[in-house]
């Protein structure tokens, strides 16, 4: 481990190989507690860069439990951004299931918000301790199955009591994200600052993810905003481009962001039922647009507004209530 924290006390990127032999020492229990708190810490003075986002993604995803699911996506994003929005990623990720598209959802408690995606979706009634085995068949019957990050990344424990002390940000937040245990090759991720777009991009490259989206609003969102302009960073066979989605050139008209503030497990587990069963506001408009985007990786549609679009229809139908009940029931 020494002579990874001495090239980075000289604020010398680590490679990817050298990424990879650190995190296997940190999750394989062989780092004291002060070597993993230099090392995060050293990391964050530092800056990190994607080859060390991308080592750590490698090792925590190859000590994961793992689900066998093809053709998924995930809608996990950073968190962080501060904003106590409602969950609209999660939101999203049921609209998807409703949809026809498979989710394999990775997510958390929360950490940074009063409501984490596990949070809410049991405040919904939809089991989040689940074995890989029954996320599987979820996902087979009703397109939609959550793996409760805590219960498939063992190798965390190592970290956490550090994690704790530092208390803020780390490398570790970034990883989480890119660590699904369906190693899926479709993603959409929010990030919280606008700087991590193409870390993250380049990161997904190095691991070889077949079609993402990183999206950060310039409102400050880790989601597509229905009220500011959105950068994205779209990462299509091994190519990165640039795109921009503004929802005023769209014709959405959002009224304002205190409409996307959530409370409790209770208060937004009930926002998402409203919105399921056909209530039309700026957080069902918000839960279209970044559906939209799942819509795109998957290769449904090409074209974002008609993405856009056919999630609304699909929305205020009410269909996804009815899906919703078949998750829970199952």
């Amino acid at each position: 481990m020494n002579e990874f924290l001495s090239k980075l006390k000289k604020k010398e990127d680590l490679s990817f190989e050298e990424s990879k032999k650190s995190f296997e020492i940190i999750m394989d229990g062989k780092a004291s507690e002060d070597e993993i708190y230099s090392f995060l810490t050293l990391l964050s003075n530092k800056g990190e860069v994607s080859s060390e986002i991308a080592g750590g993604v490698f090792v925590l995803r190859n000590k994961s439990k793992r689900v066998n699911i093809k053709n998924a996506i995930d809608t996990c994003g950073t968190g962080g951004d501060g904003k106590n929005t409602l969950n609209i990623s999660t939101a999203s990720a049921l609209l998807l299931a409703s949809m026809g598209i498979k989710v394999a959802k990775h997510g958390n408690k929360a950490v940074s918000s009063k409501c984490g995606s596990g949070d809410v979706l049991e405040s919904l009634n939809i089991k989040i301790n689940e074995e890989p085995n029954e996320v599987e068949d979820k996902i087979n019957k009703y397109n939609f199955g959550f793996m409760f990050a805590p219960n498939y990344h063992s190798a965390m424990k190592h970290v956490g009591p550090v994690r704790k002390k530092i208390g803020k940000r780390t490398i570790f937040n970034m990883i989480g994200p890119l660590s699904s245990p369906a190693l899926v090759k479709r993603q959409v991720v929010g990030v919280f600052d606008k700087k991590l777009l193409e870390l993250f991009a380049n990161a997904l490259k190095n691991l070889n993810i077949d079609f993402a989206w990183i999206v950060n609003s310039e409102d400050g969102l880790d989601e597509i905003s229905p009220y500011a302009k959105t950068n994205v960073i779209q990462l299509k066979d091994n190519k990165i481009s640039k795109i921009s989605i503004n929802p005023k050139e769209m014709g959405i008209n959002a009224e304002k962001f205190e409409n996307l503030l959530g409370d409790d497990a209770k208060f937004n587990s009930q926002k998402i039922i409203n919105i399921f069963k056909g209530e039309d506001n700026d957080f069902s408009k918000a839960v279209c647009l970044n559906a939209a985007a799942g819509l795109i990786v998957s290769n449904k549609f090409e074209n974002f507004i008609d993405a856009y679009e056919n999630s609304r229809v699909h929305i205020l139908s009410g269909k996804t209530f009815e899906h919703l009940k078949n998750i829970q029931n199952g």
